[in-house]
């Protein structure tokens, strides 16, 4: 049996608005103990670009630049048993709460799911006629490789919900 592999806690507050669902974090991540804590992983410079903010690799300034911009993120695993980073190792994983994490948190107008795992996933957990928007975006992982513009290009959908 390989490790068993667990999610952070979601960084959200009252005043989220959009929440961002990835799979589970990678080994890079859970090294860090950061959300896309990979230094080829584009989430963070997407982020920065989207919402004219500096580039920094402070992870504390990484989650005040989100929350001040009213963003949540969290995965949609819990826990699961991986070998390596990739989605398709995944294996016996458990979902975390997210139909108790909208309702606990009420102003989450929009869920953009980062990666086709994340949004196959999240499909599961909340049923396909769930009541708010879920956008699936192409995956900031670098093994996911189209390039950092059509990536921030599609991304920019989160900017009509701001």
């Amino acid at each position: 049996m390989q490790n068993r592999i667990s999610s952070f806690p979601p960084i959200i507050d009252p005043s989220s608005e959009i929440l961002i669902l990835g799979s589970i974090p990678g080994v890079k991540s859970l090294e860090k103990q950061q959300y896309y804590a990979h230094p080829q992983n584009k989430f963070w410079k997407i982020i920065c670009e989207l919402l004219n903010e500096t580039f920094t690799d402070n992870y504390a300034e990484r989650i005040d630049i989100i929350k001040k911009n009213h963003i949540a993120v969290w995965d949609v695993i819990d826990s699961c048993e991986r070998k390596g980073s990739l989605d398709s190792e995944i294996r016996n994983e458990e979902a975390n709460q997210i139909g108790e994490l909208l309702e606990e948190y009420p102003n989450i107008k929009a869920i953009f799911c980062n990666g086709g795992k994340s949004y196959k996933n999240l499909q599961k957990i909340l049923g396909k006629n769930f009541r708010l928007p879920i956008h699936i975006l192409p995956s900031t992982s670098p093994l996911h490789t189209i390039s950092f513009e059509k990536k921030l290009e599609e991304w920019k959908a989160i900017l009509e919900y701001l």
